[in-house]
């Protein structure tokens, strides 16, 4: 293949006698006189030593790079941030989590708009890696493609990082010794990858390969493995494809694309994480995404994957029996994916699934359509006057389809948390903590420390738990998150008072405050709105500038 690749942006940075500034500074990081001819890639590596989600990615940069290299390009591997979500969960830390995704992307936008790149791979681990890179990459809107870091190997017995959370909760109902929680501790997480139940990284990920995102595969492997370093160099090769015929995440993440996204992401029992985030992905390239496509795609989709936290088998086990190509092939043969969707190969959906083989009989863990856990969307979209503007719920089906009960409401994560743990929540309860939105946490919170506290205390089956904030991937129980409007913003969930009745119904996708529109009226009128909880640095940034749960919680909005 020819050296000289399309540079329609680094050939501003490199060419001519004005510029020898800039190539004297790029030869000092390891340019020779030819590669000021070649395509420039930026390698947008999220690699930290913060969480083992990240830890190998430097090593898959470099394997990037050989791959960018390899076929003509030229590399550069830039770094960006991380914050895991599973060491700062439960503290003011989580604040910053869903932060973190504005500042990928902008940082991605940044450095590969400020030094000219021409095309983009951005390398992903921990949960909001993931929509950070690909909102970027829209952003940018150069030939790009991402890549997963993989997942992570199975702890002791089975277990991962949702197996110590909840221990924390069978430690403080007394079920567990401490012994016995400090030996999940050690044995838990046994090296690099990403939390390993169908949580939101591995949701993602399989969200991003059925968006046309990610090459073939890519989400369905383990962070340490031979099948993951080949990955890695052929996304370098492919990018140098995709430069040569200008194909751009506008020409991929099309509104069918995002459709595929969502079907896959249902039939997995994926995260409520991936409505928020495939909303703000679709909004960053010029799509609109809204929670009725949800609704409407999850009607006729079911959950067909027994995976956890809901199932038993972790993302490791999928793969060994092929991943989510299988899957992917057989949504395609009934005709619920588009598969004249473009991909980062090249090549359409249906293309690359062509020659795809079924998983091995005998197994367990994708099920039959006609067999399957739950005939339609375990993410069921509410309304009703306690979530006017929606609101996102994981119901399985095992936990019911319904439920009534008594509030208890909290205003803040930590004081619902204390609640549960110290034996104050009983069956029968609806746990409403509020105030954790994208503007009034600020931030939006996870609640994977109360619904594992839940869990631990054998409560899973008799309380309910609804929240402005959000929940983690490896949530369980009757959970309800994304209420909209948000507590700070005076939306219903405010005006819910302790020993108020309340109603989630799955089936008529509602969620109601069982008290008349006078009385909310009246409680309205009393409501006033809360200080700012900061009122200088990031956190008060992003409160001024982020958008409703219901559109994404984007900060970019136009006036």
């Amino acid at each position: 293949m020819p050296i000289d690749k399309p540079r329609k942006y680094s050939h501003k940075i490199v060419d001519g006698a004005a510029q020898a500034p800039s190539r004297s500074m790029l030869r000092a990081v390891g340019f020779g006189d030819e590669d000021f001819k070649k395509s420039q890639v930026g390698i947008a590596s999220t690699w930290s030593m913060v969480t083992p989600c990240n830890m190998h990615i430097n090593t898959l940069a470099e394997e990037v790079g050989k791959g960018v290299d390899s076929a003509g390009a030229k590399s550069i591997i830039y770094n960006t941030i991380t914050i895991s979500d599973g060491i700062s969960m439960g503290t003011e830390g989580m604040k910053y989590s869903l932060v973190s995704r504005e500042v990928i992307c902008d940082s991605i936008e940044a450095v590969s708009a400020g030094m000219g790149h021409d095309g983009i791979i951005a390398i992903g681990g921990c949960d909001k890696n993931m929509p950070g890179c690909l909102m970027g990459l829209a952003r940018l809107n150069r030939p790009s493609i991402f890549v997963y870091g993989g997942t992570i190997l199975p702890g002791e017995n089975h277990t991962d990082i949702v197996s110590v959370f909840e221990a924390v909760g069978s430690h403080a109902a007394g079920d567990i010794p401490i012994t016995q929680l400090e030996h999940i501790e050690k044995t838990a997480i046994p090296g690099p990858g990403s939390c390993g139940g169908m949580y939101t990284a591995n949701t993602l990920a399989s969200a991003i390969e059925a968006l046309g995102m990610s090459m073939p595969n890519s989400s369905a492997q383990n962070a340490v493995s031979q099948n993951k370093k080949q990955d890695c160099i052929d996304a370098g090769k492919a990018i140098v494809y995709l430069l040569e015929h200008d194909i751009k995440p506008s020409d991929i993440m099309t509104k069918k694309a995002f459709e595929n996204a969502i079907t896959l992401i249902i039939t997995l029992g994926g995260s409520t994480n991936a409505v928020l985030h495939l909303i703000a992905m679709a909004d960053a390239i010029g799509v609109e995404v809204t929670l009725d496509d949800f609704v409407r795609i999850g009607d006729k989709t079911p959950v067909i994957a027994d995976l956890r936290p809901s199932g038993q088998y972790l993302m490791s086990e999928l793969i060994e029996i092929g991943g989510i190509q299988p899957l992917m092939k057989r949504l395609l043969d009934a005709g619920m994916l588009h598969g004249d969707c473009l991909t980062v190969t090249g090549k359409t959906m249906a293309e690359n699934l062509a020659n795809v083989a079924d998983y091995p009989d005998g197994q367990s863990i994708i099920l039959p359509f006609d067999k399957p856990i739950k005939k339609d969307s375990h993410l069921v979209i509410l309304g009703g006057n306690l979530a006017p503007e929606g609101a996102v719920s994981k119901i399985t089906g095992k936990e019911g389809l319904a439920f009534t009960g008594t509030a208890k409401v909290y205003d803040s994560e930590e004081q619902g948390f204390a609640a549960i743990i110290d034996g104050q929540v009983v069956a029968g309860d609806v746990i409403v903590i509020r105030y954790e939105g994208p503007k009034g946490g600020p931030g939006m919170r996870e609640m994977l420390s109360p619904t594992s506290a839940i869990m631990g205390r054998g409560l899973g089956n008799d309380v309910a738990l609804i929240t402005d904030g959000r929940f983690s991937g490896g949530s369980r129980g009757f959970v309800v998150g994304h209420v909209t409007p948000e507590a700070f913003e005076g939306g219903p969930i405010a005006l819910v008072e302790n020993g108020d009745s309340i109603t989630i119904d799955a089936q008529s996708r509602e969620m109601t405050l069982n008290i008349s529109e006078q009385e909310m009226a009246k409680r309205k009128l009393s409501w006033q709105k809360p200080a700012p909880k900061y009122t200088r640095g990031l956190l008060a940034k992003y409160a001024k500038t982020v958008s409703s749960a219901s559109t994404g919680a984007v900060t970019d909005k136009p006036d």
